[in-house]
């Protein structure tokens, strides 16, 4: 990866409170990154169709609420499953109900993650951590990459 990327962070979420939270919390990742929010399903078909059209930039990573208003989060899961590009985004999946992860099982785990969300600040910092955690591993998995490609 280029040092001078910007690592582009899509966050699909609809709760002010974890927005807030999760903002704040990668600010503090040692890379440059830029946070994109969309706050409900539809909001993030039409930015994810957007970056279809390249009219912004392909995210390095999503981060995805199932639990959203207008358009269910699983509606939007498979738009990203089913698209040739977005398919090969990392993908976070935050849900309050451990019942969603047979959802993704069907999907490459090294693309994807399953977190059950939180219910106290601390147990918050936790779930940051394991995605500042995902992040890190996939920016080294991509200098990796392309050390290899060179």
């Amino acid at each position: 990866m280029n040092h001078n990327h910007i690592f582009q962070i899509l966050l699909i979420e609809d709760n002010p409170g974890d927005i807030y939270l999760m903002s704040s919390e990668l600010k503090q990742l040692s890379i440059p990154n830029k946070l994109h929010v969309t706050v409900d399903g539809q909001e993030a078909i039409d930015f994810l169709e957007k970056v279809k059209k390249k009219e912004h930039q392909l995210p390095d990573i999503i981060i995805l609420d199932l639990n959203l208003p207008r358009v269910d989060g699983r509606e939007v899961f498979e738009l990203i499953k089913s698209d040739p590009l977005l398919v090969q985004v990392p993908l976070i999946i935050v849900s309050a109900s451990d019942e969603h992860i047979d959802f993704i099982k069907n999907y490459d785990p090294k693309l994807n993650e399953f977190i059950k969300k939180p219910n106290s600040l601390n147990s918050f910092h936790l779930l940051v951590e394991r995605i500042k955690n995902f992040i890190q591993r996939n920016i080294v998995k991509d200098e990796y990459n392309e050390q290899r490609e060179s």
